[in-house]
């Protein structure tokens, strides 16, 4: 028979078979992480290492199943009967024709390994390979993390990774309290002592978590999904009309709802609620919920941005044109654009307001910075100070006012006020936040451990962001504490996930903490430059969630519509709580970008208790649980194949416990888990 590219493969002469034996069982070798030993190339933040598969784009695909179905409804492939490849299909059809698959001894790579699926599943038992076309046509994947999860870096890499760690994440951690503390009616020296207090707290949550949490290396901070529902109780009817000290009294009322919200989650985690509550959250419910998230502050980021145009519009610009036009170029074999594309955006337009300042471009122009916009009978000082206020930077004093050093204590602003339906709201939000730290367990772990983590200690990681918040509250950060979704992004850029340069990290965050001239700088930050920050850390955020739909089949029908809904209702619902009966004159006295934050005081829901009414308006009214229910519905009563729907695989606790990595990965260090026998059950036999 002639050899044509349509013929089967046939057996060689003098073989006793028709494909050579397997070769000889090689030594085992220390074991990798998920990401090395499938050549997993990240989606999140479009960098990757080169490879012969995607020489240009700088993007490899994930690992997928050997075959994958025709038709994304019909769930799961089958099995082919038989390892020899299938004939071509006959020309004139109408189909694409694709190449004859090749031949068993030719796959010198398993599309499937132990873990090599998109979600860690198990694959196939590997076909039989020619030694000697593997070794030449099996070149050595590139590691896609530089140090793994239990890697000891020297000390300069220590310092040198543990601060652009954080630098690369410096948006989600310090941008928060420069948009509530002004919500509040706080100074600017307010504000300094609130960062400075999110610096300590996110300091020594991300240690706990990583020594007695699930041990990954992801940072403790304040969340943005905190962020809608604290503006919700920030504008709460028994609020208006506050003169004296509305900043500590609305702060104490927040902490007792950060603190009863974090209990809650507390007994979720530690309890074990949370592994039985895992078999309902898949991709296909983190990615919506995620991306609303963000989403749902598009109404105060560019309408902020337009109170100084230019120099909001400079500083989205700087941030873009770092973070992706320029994300390539290398200095000192680091990818110092990507990494640091939020301090270097803030440095160039403050440098560049900072001259238009100091040369009288920015100038008052006869008007009295200090009258209240109300008393100036000007028309034109009244808008034009308020413009001049948002683009100078010598509009806060908190710099120079500010000690060198000051120590963030617990109940700083005094006694919390614990309120039912401020906390029951916190209880709903505190579900949320344990479902975006779901999603980024799952995707951190398949870059930097031997193994995706059981749901044990999925369990035990939700407990300890329980007590996070709770210590949130405690200190005063306004907002309560989970997993910053940016983690895995981070990971993916720097390379980096040893815990122990996290931790370092962790331990420079609570030196900083304790220099006052720290928060005051941050705190000095205009608000024109917050708002631009701001676009491009929400923006990202919303495509951190969707980029969780890539263990799911993408091209579903099912998952699609499930998506597209939840985001569609996410942003319709709320809409329609937030403007229900609402008046033009009503409540002119809170800005515009703010208007969506007092629904408690004219929602739709009405019934016979006020708290039930404030609880079911607020609730309602936040675009993340609107997305958060619709998903949750839909993805568990909509028939779907496990392929399809992509489902998180944790891993067994009984085949991880005789798994010595595993072990090593995600036990507690100093045999703490000796003394809680509940909690090493909690661990292991979920």
């Amino acid at each position: 028979m002639s050899s044509t590219s349509g013929a089967l493969p046939q057996p060689r002469r003098g073989r006793p078979g028709p494909w050579p034996p397997a070769p000889p069982p090689q030594p085992q070798a220390q074991p990798l992480s998920w990401a090395k030993r499938t050549g997993f190339q990240s989606r999140v933040s479009g960098e990757s290492l080169p490879s012969a598969s995607a020489p240009n784009s700088g993007q490899v695909p994930l690992p997928r199943p050997a075959e994958r179905p025709s038709d994304l409804e019909s769930g799961p492939p089958a099995r082919p009967s038989s390892t020899l490849p299938a004939p071509p299909a006959a020309a004139g059809n109408g189909e694409r024709q694709h190449p004859p698959a090749p031949p068993p001894q030719a796959r010198t790579r398993r599309r499937d390994s132990e873990g090599g699926r998109p979600n860690g599943q198990a694959a196939a038992p590997p076909l039989p390979r020619l030694q000697e076309e593997e070794e030449e046509e099996a070149p050595e994947r590139p590691a896609h993390v530089k140090y793994e999860l239990r890697d000891t870096p020297g000390m300069l890499p220590l310092v040198v990774y543990g601060f652009q760690h954080y630098i690369s994440m410096v948006g989600s951690i310090i941008l928060i309290p420069l948009v509530m503390v002004p919500a509040m009616g706080g100074s600017a020296d307010d504000m300094a002592a609130v960062v400075s207090t999110v610096l300590l707290v996110t300091g020594m949550t991300t240690l706990l978590h990583m020594f007695v949490g699930t041990r990954l290396p992801l940072v403790q901070g304040p969340s943005f999904v905190y962020l809608a529902p604290a503006l919700a109780i920030i504008n709460s009817p028994e609020f208006f009309g506050l003169n004296d000290n509305n900043f500590k009294h609305i702060m104490k009322h927040l902490q007792g709802a950060i603190i009863i919200g974090g209990a809650f989650q507390v007994g979720l985690g530690y309890t074990g609620l949370m592994s039985l509550f895992l078999r309902l959250i898949n991709p296909v419910v983190v990615s919506p919920t995620i991306a609303a998230v963000g989403l749902s502050f598009f109404s105060y980021g560019f309408t902020k941005i337009g109170t100084c145009i230019e120099m909001g519009i400079l500083q989205l610009l700087m941030v873009v044109i770092f973070a992706l036009y320029l994300r390539k170029i290398k200095l000192f074999g680091y990818r110092v654009f990507l990494i640091y594309a939020v301090p270097l955006g803030i440095g160039i337009t403050w440098a560049v307001a900072f001259v238009l300042t100091a040369t009288g471009v920015y100038s008052y122009k006869g008007c009295d910075a200090n009258i209240p916009a109300s008393n100036n009978i000007s028309a034109f000082c009244r808008k034009h100070v308020l413009r001049m206020k948002s683009c100078r930077v010598d509009t806060s004093h908190a710099l120079r006012s500010s000690p060198w050093f000051r120590f963030p204590y617990p109940l700083q602003w005094g006694t919390p006020v614990f309120s039912w339906k401020m906390g029951l709201v916190m209880c709903v939000v505190s579900v949320i936040a344990s479902v975006d730290s779901v999603g980024s367990y799952h995707a951190s772990s398949l870059f930097v451990a031997t193994r995706p983590p059981t749901s044990g200690v999925v369990s035990r990681g939700i407990g300890v962001e329980g007590v996070s918040t709770v210590l949130a509250g405690l200190w005063g950060t306004g907002v309560g504490s989970a997993t910053i979704t940016e983690n895995v992004h981070t990971i993916a850029v720097t390379k980096m996930g040893s815990r122990r340069a996290v931790g370092f990290g962790a331990i420079l965050l609570v030196l900083l903490s304790i220099i006052g001239k720290v928060g005051a700088f941050i705190a000095s930050i205009p608000d024109v430059m917050v708002a631009a920050l701001l676009c491009f850390m929400w923006a990202m955020l919303c495509a951190l969630g969707l980029s969780n739909l890539r263990y799911s089949a993408t091209g579903s029908s099912r998952n699609s519509i499930i998506v597209g809904l939840a985001l569609f209702l996410s942003l319709s619902v709320p809409s329609y709580f937030q403007q229900y009966g609402v008046h033009p004159s009503v409540n002119s006295s809170v800005p515009t970008y703010f208007q969506a934050y007092i629904v408690a005081s004219h929602g739709p829901v009405h019934t016979g208790s006020g708290g039930v009414n404030y609880v079911l308006n607020t609730i309602l009214s936040l675009n993340m649980v609107i997305a958060f229910l619709v998903a949750l519905i839909l993805d568990n009563t909509v028939p779907g194949g496990r392929q399809e729907r992509g489902l998180y695989v944790w891993s067994e606790a009984e085949a991880a416990k005789r798994e010595s990595a595993f072990i090593k990965d995600y036990e507690l260090p100093f045999k703490i888990g000796r003394p809680f026998r509940y909690f090493e059950t909690a661990v292991y036999h979920r």
